[in-house]
């Protein structure tokens, strides 16, 4: 098993922001697995979607249970070996898993910064991670690879950086978000901003934590991420063991938990507000949101993508209706408009949006098989 080491660098110089704010004074946590050549060319990052964080293979020496979100993808012999790629993970700013964020104090103040957290957009956090870059020595990147939100920073990262960039691979991703995704988004953010507990994003001050709001934006986001088939395979309409031993049938409320999937909702729920940040969650979706390359271009995604120079591999699953097929294939379009070297797979897959991190071994293999290629390229000296 690939033991994983959290690392975490300091920036004092002002970082600015899209917004016309500025940050400094902020931690970037971050992990590395592999090697880095001699050359400095064998070098990978990975981009994180909502939840996740820099942890993004194996496990630590004293957590052998706390597993990479992506340990299925990366590690020795797997689709990214880190036999031949040095891997990088990077926590954005503005998360909760290491990085600076809304829960850490701003140096300005002294105080938590709460609310007063600058807003940070995709585009923040490639800037951000290219300043980690340049500290570790790497001007150019073999690949970036995301999935979902992860997605949408590679393909930025071959629009900001294009010089930077060899290849972007590309998973369940979007060139923006639809007005369902945003709305979607929105729902999620007013259960969290409408909680007694949320104390106007302070409510770190007040000793609180909005559980309840932070319960139901996770809920919403839940339902989104899987597929109607998974969810009736999974759970149908079955009812709880408790509901099924109670012999007078039904309980008919309205306000206890019955369903099965009310149960695991519930549970993803609960687990969730133990862990993340509210203030977190707002920024990022938000992130999320304002991502729209085209927009700058009269929403041509075409003459968007015209900066990019790098090759692509994009993936997409057919039952993903968050990040649907058909917004792969724009971007897909858009890439052959201006004569890019693409591969895209579009996978038959049961999983919906989830199915991005799952082990289906047809897109794992389509991964394999262009990182393969890649390896093959650099170990013969040539432009991977």
């Amino acid at each position: 098993m690939l033991i994983a080491q959290s690392q975490s660098m300091l920036f004092e110089a002002p970082l600015p922001l899209q917004s016309g704010a500025s940050i400094r004074g902020y931690s970037l946590s971050y992990e590395t697995y592999g090697t880095l050549n001699a050359d400095k060319s064998n070098a990978v990052l990975i981009c994180h979607a909502l939840n996740a964080s820099h942890h993004v293979a194996g496990v630590y020496a004293d957590q052998p249970k706390n597993l990479g979100w992506w340990d299925n993808m990366i590690g020795p012999g797997k689709s990214l070996d880190t036999d031949r790629f040095f891997v990088i993970g990077v926590n954005n700013l503005g998360s909760c898993f290491g990085s600076t964020g809304p829960m850490h104090v701003n140096p300005d103040t002294g105080r938590v910064y709460g609310a007063d957290f600058p807003v940070v957009t995709v585009e923040d956090w490639v800037n951000a991670q290219a300043r980690l870059l340049d500290a570790l020595g790497i001007q150019q990147l073999a690949a970036v690879m995301g999935g979902s939100l992860g997605g949408m920073q590679a393909l930025s990262w071959t629009l900001q950086y294009p010089e930077r960039v060899k290849h972007a691979v590309v998973v369940a991703s979007a060139p923006n978000l639809n007005a369902e995704n945003i709305a979607f988004n929105e729902v999620a953010r007013r259960a969290i901003v409408t909680d007694p507990d949320f104390h106007n994003g302070h409510f770190v001050a007040q000793g609180v934590v909005p559980k309840r709001g932070l319960r139901i934006a996770r809920m919403i986001g839940h339902i989104t991420y899987l597929s109607d088939d998974v969810m009736n395979e999974k759970f149908g309409r079955e009812l709880r063991e408790a509901v099924t031993h109670n012999t007078t049938g039904y309980k008919y409320s309205t306000q206890e938990v019955e369903f099965q999937i009310e149960s695991y909702l519930r549970y993803q729920g609960d687990k969730f507000s133990e862990y993340f940040d509210a203030n977190t969650y707002l920024l990022i979706t938000r992130a999320l949101d304002y991502f729209d390359p085209a927009r700058a271009y009269g929403g041509d995604l075409s003459k968007a993508l015209a900066r990019s120079s790098c090759k692509f591999l994009l993936v997409s699953f057919s039952t993903d209706w968050r990040f649907s097929p058909a917004r792969s294939r724009e971007m897909v379009k858009a890439l052959l408009d201006n004569r890019r070297d693409v591969s895209y797979a579009e996978i038959d897959a049961p999983h919906g949006h989830d199915a991005f991190l799952l082990d289906d071994a047809r897109y794992l293999n389509v991964v394999r098989s262009y990182f393969d290629n890649m390896a093959k390229t650099l170990n013969e000296g040539g432009a991977a």
